[in-house]
């Protein structure tokens, strides 16, 4: 998959909260029901290609990350897909052993609405893939994400999908407040998700992390900074990893914002309608369940993880491997990471 989904390279999901109810215990959200795989590999659609535009304010980024603009108006998809799912691109052309390119998974970046308000209208962050065969330092691109980002206005795609029914926004938003956590192309599903908070629930706590390498690299950051600006219970938060923050901090990563940012993050955390939804590198969600540990206690920490107490209480170094296993995350976690 690839978000990625281009963000979901490949991704991986806690399962899905309840559905009994519009809430469940502690804040346990209903999800609402989704059109599934109206178009599939065998029956694609063919979307047109209505913009393309980098994502970042600044052309000296160290990627190049475009957000893609798709008319899907010839497909069953029109209002049927929301932000947090994911559909599939079709490149053209085969590999070098004859054979089709396979589907590639991207994150839905637009609202539940459609870019700019129009439903048959379907967005997607695309991070170009370049990078070395490490035998022979050959140049690698990505088929998929390079195909995309270097369609014109007007050129045609197979698509297909939707897909995912987990990583979703509640049926009902105005029940919760939420703390998105992203690096990367993992902001694809938080931006469309928080468009349609503004419009559902703008007395909803929201807090955004935002992680990248650099201030450069950081997507949609100017319509992060307005959407924030627009209501008094929202937050962005940046996290830089190899340069200081505007805000005086060393280089750090997006989980040292929980300590950091403890006077909002934490009240939050403790609240009983907050959903945590974490998207973007795999292994970005270790650090963040290590730092829930160290800032939250008791019921607290319980309404979002199950830890085995030996761990919890010593040393011992986490790995990927201890989740699900003994760091469960609950119903209350939406997680979708990629490699």
């Amino acid at each position: 998959m690839g978000h990625r989904k281009t963000a979901r390279a490949e991704a991986i999901a806690t399962d899905a909260p309840s559905t009994d109810g519009a809430t469940g215990e502690r804040g346990t959200p209903r999800l609402p029901d989704v059109a599934m795989h109206l178009h599939t590999p065998q029956e694609p659609a063919v979307a047109r290609v209505v913009s393309s535009e980098r994502c970042t304010l600044s052309r000296k980024s160290s990627s190049f990350v475009r957000h893609i603009v798709m008319d899907i108006s010839d497909s069953r998809m029109v209002g049927q897909i929301l932000p947090g799912q994911s559909f599939g691109v079709l490149p053209p052309g085969t590999d070098d052993r004859g054979r089709p390119h396979k589907l590639r998974l991207y994150s839905v970046a637009s609202p539940s609405f459609g870019e700019e308000g129009g439903s048959h209208l379907l967005a997607t962050t695309v991070k170009r893939t370049i990078a070395e065969h490490w035998e022979n330092h050959r140049l690698f691109l990505g088929v998929a994400s390079n195909y995309l980002c270097d369609l014109q206005e007007g050129e045609e795609v197979r698509i297909t999908g939707p897909s995912g029914k987990r990583f979703l926004l509640p049926e009902d938003p105005t029940q919760h407040d939420y703390l998105f956590i992203a690096t990367g192309t993992g902001i694809a599903p938080f931006r469309g998700m928080m468009m349609d908070l503004a419009r559902t629930s703008p007395g909803s706590r929201v807090a955004l992390v935002m992680g990248a390498a650099y201030e450069t690299d950081l997507l949609y950051h100017g319509q992060m900074l307005d959407l924030c600006s627009q209501h008094e219970h929202w937050a962005y938060l940046t996290a830089l990893s190899r340069e200081p923050q505007r805000d005086g901090h060393d280089p750090m990563y997006v989980h040292e914002r929980l300590e950091i940012n403890a006077d909002t993050l934490v009240p939050m955390l403790e609240s009983e309608r907050t959903l945590v939804y974490l998207c973007g590198v795999a292994g970005m969600e270790l650090g963040v369940f290590r730092a829930m540990s160290r800032v939250l206690t008791g019921r607290h920490l319980e309404q979002y993880l199950q830890i085995d107490p030996e761990i919890l209480d010593s040393d011992e170094p986490w790995d990927r491997r201890m989740i699900h296993r003994r760091i469960r995350p609950t119903k209350r976690v939406f997680l979708e990471v990629y490699a």
